[in-house]
């Protein structure tokens, strides 16, 4: 279902009242972020205290909305002057566990030049 392998994940820096639905938070994904809500992409959106989270996806034939607050704690991210920002699949999984995504080591990308 969650097929997080293939698709962009895009992050919205700015608050979302979390009374929004699937609904109104298609219209920011449109509007705001200017992505097209049915591409496949994830999108992500947190309230004002940032301990609760929103993932909202297409999935084949309809909306998928993911819900998650923090007991306790709130969700570490680097918030931007820009709308939007996109983050990898390993900071995505480190965001969902509750973890301090800032934080997180670079690994470098390499190409191999030699095979043995």
């Amino acid at each position: 279902m969650l097929a997080i392998a293939q698709a962009p994940i895009w992050m919205y820096t700015k608050s979302v009242d979390f009374r929004s639905q699937i609904d109104g938070l298609m219209l920011i994904v449109a509007a705001q972020l200017k992505e097209d809500p049915v591409s496949g992409q994830l999108f992500i959106f947190f309230n004002r205290d940032r301990n609760k989270i929103k993932v909202l996806f297409w999935d084949r034939n309809g909306f998928c909305l993911l819900y998650k607050r923090l007991e306790k704690g709130r969700f570490q991210y680097n918030v931007t002057a820009q709308q939007k920002a996109t983050i990898s699949r390993e900071a995505f999984q480190c965001l969902l566990a509750g973890m301090d995504i800032t934080r997180l080591p670079a690994i470098k990308t390499i190409a191999a030049s030699c095979f043995y």
